[in-house]
């Protein structure tokens, strides 16, 4: 198991691989899970190159650039306990009305997600209070990112 700390436009990630076999990594970003289809790469463990952790950009590594890449949601706070509330497309949070602590209602609104020059409202889809913030205004999300946890 490797870690690493990347810091990629002003977000920072904290870079975890725990395993490579064949060419799928078994990475953790920020502490969210990823399996890294890694394509023209053929790194095994025991290569990939030490570096240690430090609050400095660390030089990119092979295997953990595509993980930065799969994982390009920064966090604001980071995932907390909870149900996540993930993006249902590809987007650019443009707006989070909401904090860590504050309570929300089923359908309130936590989260703007602009796609195709069109502002989504994403809601909660339950009753709770926000345990975690996992992205920042202006970070571009894929579908399926974790944006917030909702506890």
């Amino acid at each position: 198991m490797k870690q690493y700390k990347y810091k990629v436009n002003e977000a920072e990630y904290d870079v975890t691989i725990k395993s490579i076999v064949g060419n799928k990594a078994q990475v953790e970003v920020n502490g969210i899970p990823f399996e890294v289809d890694m394509q023209g790469s053929s790194l095994v463990e025991e290569n990939l190159p030490t570096v240690a952790a430090t609050d400095e950009a660390a030089p990119a590594a092979a295997p953990a650039a595509p993980a930065a890449e799969a994982a390009p949601a920064a966090p604001a706070a980071g995932p907390g306990a909870g149900a996540p509330v993930k993006a249902p497309l590809p987007g650019v949070v443009t707006a989070i009305p909401v904090k860590v602590g504050q309570a929300v209602k089923k359908g309130d609104t936590v989260l703007v997600l602009e796609a195709m020059k069109m502002e989504n409202n994403i809601t909660a889809e339950a009753d709770g209070t926000v345990t975690g913030v996992c992205v920042a205004p202006g970070d571009s999300v894929m579908e399926g990112t974790v944006l917030l946890t909702i506890g």
